[in-house]
């Protein structure tokens, strides 16, 4: 028993670690829904939209009744005084007044006492007080306006989060492929490596026996020690944009990926640049956000208008009370049932103020509209000349990189044959690694572009909106 404790205890850490060290390997799918469940910008935007609904719920809430319970005991502890006239004198005067005018004794105007005020309470010691209070707005034009604007505002942040999903698909895009393409870049420039102390044995080899110079010999090595820095800054590359992934995925830093896939040029029909600019101008995210923020602002005008409007409720109440000063309490019930009605005349100019500003916050936003649909016309027809360049740059590099294997092709066995030297072979090892290298970015570089153009036209699959929207608790 014993040993088996030793024994979990020892290789516990060991088995965690393990656990934690194990590599995962995500291909660009995993890395967008992992990007949706994790990425902060994306919670943040859900949380706006869940922050909206609540708005309107509230807004609902004040065109619904207000019910209100209430109820409160008092004890005086010392009861409150008021001066009144003094009802001893006006009792004692009246009652000789009587007796006088009846002739039922003698006038002598001596019997009647000065009336003065005296200080008396006529509060009891203890008091108790319950009431319900039922309160419906009628007519309100803040309260109808700030409906229909909380749900303005709803729709507002609901095409924030598409924008922001389609940012997220962007950027996951960016930083997968870009860990793609460090990684051929490494294999590339490890391929060459490889070769290159290849070479160096063969050299050293045909050295050795005096069949090449001491030259071809150094030649060789400074090849293998020029190439191998490169390697290591590569490597540290790769550990960057790796690191930048798992920003983007919002996923542990300590967590090792490894990612699938390849970087493969498709040839894709280049959308007709005038379609696409009307495409982007109804479909952009960001587009339809500020258009929708102009339709808030025109709320808001409305919404300070309202004061300019009356309000109109309808009210009731019951109250139930007693007082006394020993306990004994004698209750009472009453109730009422009302209009209530109010208008503002005058306030200072603040409302006209008010409005004012709201109108010139619509305007401003009309003139935001304006720049934006200027920039995405300008962007749209800047990444289809850019998908037209790298297209038929790749072609060219397609044809540059089997010319350079040729070349190195023919440079070893011109080597081998004597014919050539190792700086044939060193040039022509640079000029192949330099020509997969752009064949690998200019891939790349289409693959942004495509990706860009595709979110200024609003185009994401609507299976990645869903995700997000899902997560919108209700």
């Amino acid at each position: 028993m014993l040993f088996r404790k030793l024994i979990i205890t020892f290789f516990s850490p060991v088995l965690i670690f393990n656990v934690f060290a194990q590599t995962r390997t995500i291909n660009i799918e995993d890395a967008i829904r992992l990007a949706l469940d994790n990425n902060n910008q994306v919670k943040i935007s859900i949380m706006e939209v869940e922050k909206a609904e609540a708005a309107v719920r509230e807004a609902f809430g004040y065109a619904l009744p207000t019910v209100n319970v209430s109820a409160n005991y008092s004890r005086l502890v010392e009861k409150p005084q008021t001066p009144f006239p003094d009802f001893e004198a006006l009792l004692t005067n009246a009652s000789y007044g009587i007796l006088f005018k009846e002739n039922l004794l003698p006038q002598d105007n001596s019997k009647y006492l000065p009336v003065e005020t005296k200080l008396q309470s006529f509060a009891q010691t203890n008091n108790y007080e319950a009431k319900a209070e039922i309160v419906q707005i009628l007519f309100n034009s803040a309260v109808f306006r700030g409906i229909g604007a909380s749900q303005i505002y709803l729709d507002l942040s609901q095409e924030l989060l598409k924008s922001e999903v389609g940012s997220t698909v962007l950027n996951v895009k960016k930083a997968f492929y870009g860990v793609l393409l460090t990684k051929n870049i490494l294999q590339i420039t490890t391929a060459s490596f490889e070769n290159a102390k290849d070479n160096l044995k063969n050299v050293k080899a045909l050295y050795e026996q005096g069949l090449v110079s001491e030259f071809d010999a150094l030649q060789a090595e400074v090849q293998v020690e020029n190439i191998r820095p490169v390697v290591l800054q590569i490597e540290n590359t790769l550990k960057n944009v790796k690191d930048n992934l798992k920003m983007v995925l919002g996923i542990n830093p300590s967590q090792d990926i490894n990612v699938e896939g390849e970087l493969i040029y498709s040839e894709e029909i280049i959308p007709d640049m005038m379609n696409a600019t009307e495409t982007a101008l109804t479909n952009n995210f960001d587009l339809k956000s500020i258009k929708l923020k102009r339709d808030v602002d025109e709320a808001f005008v409305d919404l300070d208008r309202s004061d300019y409007w009356p309000s109109l409720a309808a009210f009731g109440n019951y109250s139930y009370s007693g007082s006394s000063d020993d306990f004994k309490f004698q209750n009472y019930s009453s109730a009422m049932v009302g209009l209530s009605f109010s208008i503002n005349l005058f306030r200072g100019t603040q409302t006209k103020n008010k409005v004012q500003q709201s109108m010139i916050a619509v305007k401003q936003t009309d003139e935001k509209i304006k720049q934006l649909k200027d920039y995405v016309t300008v962007q749209v027809k800047a990444k289809i000349l850019e998908l037209e360049r790298v297209k038929s740059v790749i072609e060219a590099q397609g044809r540059n990189v089997k010319l350079a294997e040729r070349a190195y092709e023919i440079s070893t066995i011109r080597y081998k044959e004597g014919t050539g030297n190792q700086l044939e072979i060193q040039n022509a090892d640079i000029a192949l690694r330099q020509a997969k290298t752009n064949i690998l970015q200019s891939v790349y570089d289409y693959i942004n572009a495509k990706s860009e153009l595709e979110l200024l036209l609003g185009s994401v699959k609507d299976e990645y909106i869903t995700i997000a929207q899902q997560k919108v608790s209700r």
